[in-house]
């Protein structure tokens, strides 16, 4: 290999600077059309010039979609338009709102017909433009914040993290909080923080997803299931002081579904409770928040939870076990090998969060002014309501109860275009093959969650209310 300063002679680099100088990488451009000099305007960072950056709303990308589905390439569909809503509705649209422009969006692909997959119903539904069960709600300054970051430079974990951490944590009511890469993460990164390990036991809902079980295997500890309470949909306090032993170490207790739970009959257990707080920012206990009420909290930030950052999570509590958090999200550079993890957020996703967490007020109303509409609109049909109680609920799920087979329920929604869902895919134990958790399989066969979020117009809730009447008469 030559000297470099033969090569710079003979003018393979700009003097002084190294071919793989990666500050010069803002100056250069794949191959393709003609790019910008040096210095000059990037141009719209969500409407970029190569092709293989086109997305949907790409003016020759979209032509070419609706030739293709017209000529019925491959199975679409095709998401509502609307006229401008009344109120407070139109807020939450963003340039991606069925309502705001027309969208194209592919069905996924399905083990069989009649499922459900990813909020959308893929087996055979209606010629009427479907309601999905749950969907992200963006803006174009969602947009706008994350596009700031990929022209910042500063991707991984940086400033933008450190700042939603700062903002998560004023907002819980807590010391601090820690930024991870999902809500599983979070999870187990806060019983490690507990030092629950292997011969612990602990606490967690039967009536619950699958996260919170791995979380428990993964630190060598034995998950415990605890039937499921009425009243919340998780866990029921006699029913876990029944199954504590010597050898419980934690209970993880979630405020299922948008509903917060009161703590105290699980922190008379005598064990740390690591409140799950995945379905539940914005609601409170009294007057504190949800998020201040246990020893740790944990946060979700999946594409359709309250606040996005599309995969994340965090975990939040006193500074010490924060830090604990903190050390075991990353491994490299330190004095030691103990046991830690890559599950780091990036700067692109916590722009994203802190712009979604601003909103979060505004989100919150929006979904309580649905239930109300829902519970308007239903209030006369044979099926059980979510409890009416004020602040503490923010109904991440609108979930009604009904006496007829959930599956020929989901099927009728389905076949008039309407996307819901059983709220828990299927409770633990009977993954595990286990029984004695009678409420846990009442709920479950009860148990239908409606589409709630903030886009959803009024129009749509009360079809989707039209639609669950017409399921319950047939």
């Amino acid at each position: 290999m030559q000297p470099r300063a033969d090569r710079a002679a003979r003018g393979g680099d700009p003097r002084g600077a190294a071919a793989d100088d990666l500050r010069q990488l803002a100056l250069r451009h794949p191959p393709g059309p003609p790019q910008p000099r040096a210095g000059g305007r990037l141009g719209h960072a969500l409407r970029a010039e190569l092709p293989l950056l086109r997305g949907a709303l790409d003016p020759g990308l979209r032509a070419e979609l609706l030739r293709r589905h017209r000529a019925g390439a491959r199975p679409q569909a095709r998401l509502p338009r609307g006229a401008p809503l009344a109120g407070d509705q139109d807020q939450h649209r963003g340039p991606d709102d069925p309502g705001a422009r027309g969208v194209l969006r592919e069905l996924p692909r399905h083990p069989g017909a009649r499922q459900v997959r990813g909020g959308l119903p893929v087996g055979p539904v209606a010629a009427r433009d479907l309601i999905p069960h749950a969907r992200p709600t963006l803006d174009d300054e969602d947009a706008a914040a994350v596009a700031r970051v990929v022209r910042s430079g500063q991707l991984a974990q940086g400033p933008e993290v450190a700042a939603f951490e700062r903002e998560l944590a004023a907002r819980l009511g807590v010391e601090a909080a820690a930024a991870v890469s999902s809500g599983s993460a979070a999870l187990e990164l806060a019983l490690r923080a507990l030092e629950v390990g292997p011969g612990a036991e602990v606490l967690i809902p039967t009536f619950a997803c699958a996260a919170l079980y791995h979380a428990v295997t993964r630190v060598g500890a034995a998950p415990v299931l605890v039937d499921a309470d009425p009243a919340t949909c998780s866990l029921d306090p006699a029913d876990a002081r029944r199954r504590r032993t010597r050898r419980t170490r934690a209970v993880i207790v979630p405020h299922a579904f948008g509903l917060a739970v009161d703590l105290a009959p699980f922190e008379a257990l005598g064990v740390p409770v690591v409140e799950d707080c995945a379905q539940a920012l914005g609601a409170r206990v009294g007057a504190r928040p949800a998020g201040s009420l246990g020893r740790l909290a944990v946060c979700s930030f999946y594409a359709t939870k309250l606040v996005t950052t599309g995969e994340g999570g965090a975990v939040a509590g006193p500074a010490p076990l924060v830090a604990r958090v903190v050390d075991a999200r990353a491994y490299d550079e330190r004095a030691d090998l103990a046991p830690r993890f890559n599950w780091k957020l990036t700067d692109l996703q916590a722009a994203l969060g802190r712009r979604q967490l601003a909103r979060l007020d505004a989100f919150v109303a929006r979904r309580r002014a649905i239930a109300a509409r829902y519970r308007a609109r239903l209030a006369a049909l044979p099926c059980a309501l979510p409890p009416d109680v004020g602040p503490r609920h923010v109904y991440h799920r609108f979930v009604v109860g009904v006496d007829r087979p959930v599956d020929a329920v989901l099927t009728r929604l389905a076949a008039a275009g309407v996307t819901a869902r059983r709220p828990v895919f299927r409770p633990l134990h009977r993954a595990l093959g286990l029984e004695g958790y009678p409420e846990a399989d009442r709920l479950w066969a009860r148990l239908v969650s409606l589409p709630c979020y903030p886009s959803l117009a009024d129009a749509d809730v009360d079809r989707v209310a039209d639609a669950l009447a017409e399921a319950l008469a047939a």
